[in-house]
């Protein structure tokens, strides 16, 4: 296959950075020399870096829905032993408005009929004057001990409810406020990645390669060599897999990702091919240092170019339908040599790289 790798005509370099400008997105590199050439090369950079900034305003938004609703299922675990507690107070204000009935029928008995007070203004003597006054100060201390409680109980869980009604409705706004923020941001992705894959087609069908605009991208761990693709994905076709789309065998293995998902380089090498059109659609082929090539396929843009030196889980290109595709995926190949034909299983070959993809089987 042809590979294209020209210098991007001034005014789109100008226009790219007025779109960082704009979307106020830090970029590491101006996209310099680049596979991309010609007129829109700039128009698929401006949607390219509207896709990742996108894309990492959803990865925040998801990360405080999720925050959000970790908080909602520990506040309702609060709220529900709340209500127990409530419950318990309620029942324990019943009983002490009981035992204040219980206090002043007593208090009635003890009387014979009559009130204390009375029966301490008829005491005929020394002795039946100092019981009536012992029995009216217990009376009157167990009767204010009492009402004392019952209020405070009251007030108490006064309090509480209106504390737990004001937490569960600022919960629930916060919460609603998450899911429509991420709502409206996976709306704007679907209109992003549709532009970004149309610009894509079109440079393709005019022979040119779409360049990807390149940003700073966070530090692989230290100590790690090798890498998935794709950071979150869903394995579709493998390898050796039959199918009407391949002429006798599937050559590598599917990541389902949707178009705009930035592809990695899973290995640190330099870059072999970058070139446009056929069967694979935009595709990007790096040779590691040990002889091996990693082939990334169906892509919508790159960001990068021959002869580039990359390093492992960097961001090389955005994943697309290009090519021979039925829907956004990335199709990712280990070959022996740079040339088509020489492709190995890539799930076991990661695998003994320390690589376990989620979902393949046990190697």
């Amino acid at each position: 296959m042809r590979s294209y790798r020209c210098r991007p005509p001034a005014v789109w370099a100008l226009l790219w950075l007025w779109a960082l400008a704009v979307l106020g997105v830090p970029a590491a590199h101006a996209a310099g020399d680049g596979p991309g050439s010609g007129p829109g090369s700039g128009e698929v950079q401006a949607v390219s870096l509207r896709v990742t900034q996108l894309y990492r305003e959803a990865a925040v938004a998801t990360r405080q829905y999720e925050t959000g609703r970790r908080e909602a299922e520990k506040q309702r675990t609060g709220a529900l032993r709340a209500e127990r507690l409530l419950g318990r107070e309620r029942r324990r204000i019943s009983v002490l408005h009981a035992d204040l009935g219980r206090l002043a029928r007593a208090q009635y008995r003890s009387g014979g009929g009559l009130p204390l007070t009375a029966r301490l203004l008829l005491a005929t003597g020394a002795e039946q004057l100092m019981r009536g006054q012992h029995a009216l100060s217990r009376t009157s201390l167990a009767v204010s001990n009492a009402v004392d409680s019952s209020r405070r109980a009251e007030a108490r869980l006064a309090a509480d409810e209106a504390r737990a009604r004001t937490a569960w409705r600022a919960l629930r706004r916060r919460t609603t406020e998450l899911a429509a923020l991420r709502r409206d941001i996976e709306r704007k992705l679907v209109t992003a990645r549709g532009q970004l894959q149309d610009r894509a087609d079109s440079s393709v069908a005019a022979g040119r390669c779409p360049t990807a605009a390149r940003l700073d991208e966070p530090r692989t761990r230290v100590g790690e060599a090798w890498v998935a693709p794709v950071r979150t994905y869903q394995l579709s076709a493998g390898f050796g897999r039959g199918g009407e789309r391949w002429a006798h065998r599937h050559t590598g293995q599917d990541f389902a990702v949707p178009i705009g998902t930035p592809v990695r380089a899973a290995g640190s090498g330099h870059v072999v091919e970058v070139s446009c059109g056929g069967a694979f659609g935009i595709q990007i082929v790096i040779r590691h240092s040990d002889g091996y090539c990693t082939q990334y396929a169906h892509l919508a843009a790159v960001a990068v170019g021959e002869g580039d030196r990359v390093d492992f889980g960097q961001w090389i290109g955005q994943s697309g339908t290009t090519g021979n595709s039925t829907g956004p995926h990335l199709h990712f190949e280990v070959r022996v040599t740079a040339e088509a034909g020489s492709a190995v299983d890539p799930v076991p070959w990661l695998a003994r790289r320390g690589v376990r993809l989620r979902g393949a089987p046990p190697w």
